[in-house]
């Protein structure tokens, strides 16, 4: 056959795709078309040596080819045997998207991958479906999602090139760290100086995830950087996936898949499978930029709410406060005191089904305690709504406690189980939304508590990790696990059809399923159940790389014996995203109070130019023991004027740091301190240097400030 190019090009991003004279389909390159960097200034590439089938799977018990090992995400001989077939361009109002369809003429099977750029944003989203054309199944062991190969731009890449990465555990989310490509084992190879030359080391760096905590351990996202560009990355699965570089022949690679090693599927005649997506920002320039591309691009994906521009501040008796112990006296004690601070819902959390504090293995059914509740529950949620509040609910809605009387009423396949037991974690049962009697179950319960109870806000949340997965007919475990996966977001997505106006929260212990798989139908997202606020300033100063600022809700809980700068900074750390409200209010003296109130009326006054943030950090990513941290947000004012918002906060160290703004230019700055406005603090603009130096003078504090550039 012919040879042939094909072009898939936005005003930000050109992929070309090389199909070769035999029909192999490579994936040339990826070019931002905007920047500062000149693509011309860069040595050609050796796109001849360098580059990968456009997909790689691996079918029935076929190994690799030359190059890499079996446990690499590269090199399987199916991918080799693959063949073009057809291609189809589309577009719309948002985007352009490419069809590649590929067949392996030995096994029947056929790939389909599906390429779709952004109009205005440097991002390419990549997912591939696999389909069994022939009259027998096959074993499906590996489909990646995307495979990027080629990605340095400069000869000796091993020396200038870093990957960065995100450690997410329990407290202590979205903590980013960066090394050397050298130093993660992935080197110059010297493939062309030695007698028997090789494709590629067997080195890799790769992360991955197996549990229903998706981003327990790590995000589902990096970073590569070069000289004067950058690659940034989600792999957007709830459940498993993996993503890895390496090195192959001159070049590095990138590649990712929503599955790991565990995963099998027999795909049926007939059948396919499709994968999870993954986005990929190319930009010419750095982590900022990359960031703000791919800030952009997961705004066009979520699920379009009101509560995404209305951000209402959000009151939870969690954290700080009833810590799920609520009862009658408790919630009234508090509904006036959160009615003065501002706050618009008044969410309920765990405790309220139960009727004492011993309920971690006995909750499924979801029923209003007549203990803690005496006048009744719908009583008090009436109470809660004559002061104007909007009444809202904790749920685990994946979950049965061990002891709940629901967990003998649902059969066995309603669970997750392993050789005919049910998986036990925790006390708690896993539920399986496959099943058609689990998604009636909580049909019935979601209906019950919005049509009695007048909910107009869930909290889902989900505090067990299970990696076992769940038996299949058709496939491993890890497949039953991510067909359940799929089925939860299917039934969310229909919950919030059935009740648009319905704000549905995503927890899970936190910060422990950050994805875009999640966010792309949730609402909005918990950060973290961190509990200390000074140590809970370096996720809040984080967290806008994991989740855009709209969606991402911070725990502001202030305590009466708490001083008035750490109360403040608790506010402080809530202000750039979304507010979650929670603490001793009903016990603060009235300043202290005044205090909470004053963050949430100027929280109030900028709100609406929240979804359109973008993050940048003037102090660089923070670590989790930075004694300065800072985060700011540019924006853009009614007039048309730039703006930054920016949170600073000094946990020790000296009383003056410098905050380095160069990207301001030479235009005209004033700086003022929106929060607390009663509280010291020193901020002056050094034009010299284009930097804010601020003055705090308490060993710990922080403070909101706003930059207007004229």
């Amino acid at each position: 056959m012919k040879a042939q190019k094909l072009t898939l090009e936005s005003d930000q991003l050109r992929v070309n795709i090389h199909v070769d004279d035999v029909g192999q389909v490579l994936l040339q390159s990826i070019e931002p078309l905007s920047g500062k960097i000149n693509l011309e200034s860069f040595p050609k590439r050796r796109f001849d040596h360098s580059l990968l089938p456009l997909t790689q799977v691996r079918v029935d018990c076929h190994g690799n080819a030359s190059y890499k090992t079996s446990t690499s995400l590269i090199g399987s001989t199916d991918s080799l045997n693959l063949r073009y077939e057809s291609h189809e361009l589309r577009s719309d109002d948002l985007s352009k998207s490419l069809d590649v369809v590929l067949k392996d003429s030995e096994t029947g099977v056929s790939v389909n991958s599906h390429l779709q750029i952004y109009n205005g944003i440097p991002v390419l989203r990549s997912h591939v479906t696999i389909q069994n054309d022939s009259h027998k199944p096959h074993d499906l062991y590996q489909v990646s999602s995307l495979v990027v190969p080629a990605m340095a731009r400069c000869p000796s890449w091993w020396h200038k090139y870093s990957v960065s990465y995100a450690r997410n555990t329990w407290f202590r989310e979205a903590q980013w760290d960066t090394q050397t490509l050298s130093s993660l084992g992935i080197d110059d190879f010297g493939i062309y100086d030695i007698p028997d030359p090789k494709d590629a080391s067997l080195a890799n760096f790769s992360l991955s995830n197996d549990s229903t905590f998706s981003t327990q351990g790590h995000l589902n996202m990096g970073a590569l950087h070069g000289p004067g560009h950058t690659w940034m990355w989600q792999v957007e699965s709830n459940a498993a996936w993996t993503w890895e570089i390496g090195d192959f022949r001159d070049n590095v690679y990138l590649a990712t898949a929503g599955s790991t090693r565990g995963w099998s599927l027999v795909l049926q005649p007939g059948s396919s499978h499709t994968t999870c997506p993954t986005a990929l920002a190319c930009v010419n320039g750095d982590f900022e930029e990359a960031m703000s591309a791919l800030t952009a691009y997961r705004r066009t994906i979520i699920r379009p709410h009101k509560d995404h521009t209305d951000l209402p501040v959000i009151f939870n008796d969690y954290m700080n406060c009833l810590l799920g112990d609520p009862n009658e006296e408790k919630i009234l004690a508090l509904i006036q005191p959160v009615v003065d601070a501002g706050a618009e819902y008044f969410v309920i959390d765990a405790g309220w089904y139960a009727d004492d504090s011993d309920w971690w293995d006995g909750v499924g059914e979801w029923v209003p305690s007549t203990k803690r509740f005496p006048k009744g529950f719908s009583w008090l949620i009436g109470e809660i709504e004559k002061k104007g509040l909007k009444p809202g609910l904790w749920l685990e809605p994946e979950v049965i406690g061990v002891k709940s009387p629901l967990a003998s009423k649902l059969p066995l396949e309603a669970f997750f189980q392993r050789n005919g037991q049910r998986v036990v974690e925790k006390g708690r049962y896993q539920l399986n939304y496959k099943h058609p009697l689990v998604r009636q179950h909580m049909d019935e319960v979601v209906s019950r508590l919005i049509e009695t109870c007048h909910v107009k806000y869930f909290k889902f949340d989900y505090n067990i990790q299970t990696s076992l997965g769940t038996d299949t007919a058709n496939g491993s475990s890890a497949e039953g696990q991510a067909e359940h996966c799929l089925a939860y977001l299917a039934w969310v997505k229909q919950t919030l059809d059935r009740y648009p106006e319905l704000v549905i929260e995503n927890c899970s212990s936190g910060g422990q399923r950050l994805d875009y798989a999640m966010l792309s139908v949730h609402t909005l997202q918990s950060t973290s159940d961190q509990q200390d606020p000074v140590r809970y300033a370096a996720i809040a100063a984080a967290c806008p790389t994991a989740v855009i600022p709209e969606q991402s809700a911070t725990w502001a809980y202030p305590q009466p014996d708490w001083s008035d700068e750490i109360n403040a900074l608790t506010v402080v750390n809530s202000l750039l995203g979304r507010i979650h409200l929670s603490g001793r209010l009903d016990l603060l003296s009235a300043s202290q109070h005044q205090l909470v109130a004053e963050g949430m009326q100027v929280y109030k006054e900028y709100r609406s130019r929240i979804p359109y943030f973008k993050p940048f950090w003037p102090l660089g990513l923070p670590k989790w023991h930075d004694e300065w941290l800072a985060l700011g947000m540019w924006s853009s004012a009614a007039s048309g004027e730039a703006e930054a918002f920016i949170s600073v906060w000094r946990r020790g160290g000296p009383t003056t740091m410098s905050l380095p703004m160069s990207n301001l230019g030479s235009r005209k700055v004033s700086v003022q301190v929106l929060y607390p406005v009663s509280m010291e603090a020193e901020v002056n603009w050094d034009s010299s240097d284009r930097a804010l130096l601020v003055k705090l003078p308490e060993h710990i504090c922080a403070r909101l400030l706003k930059i207007s550039m004229h």
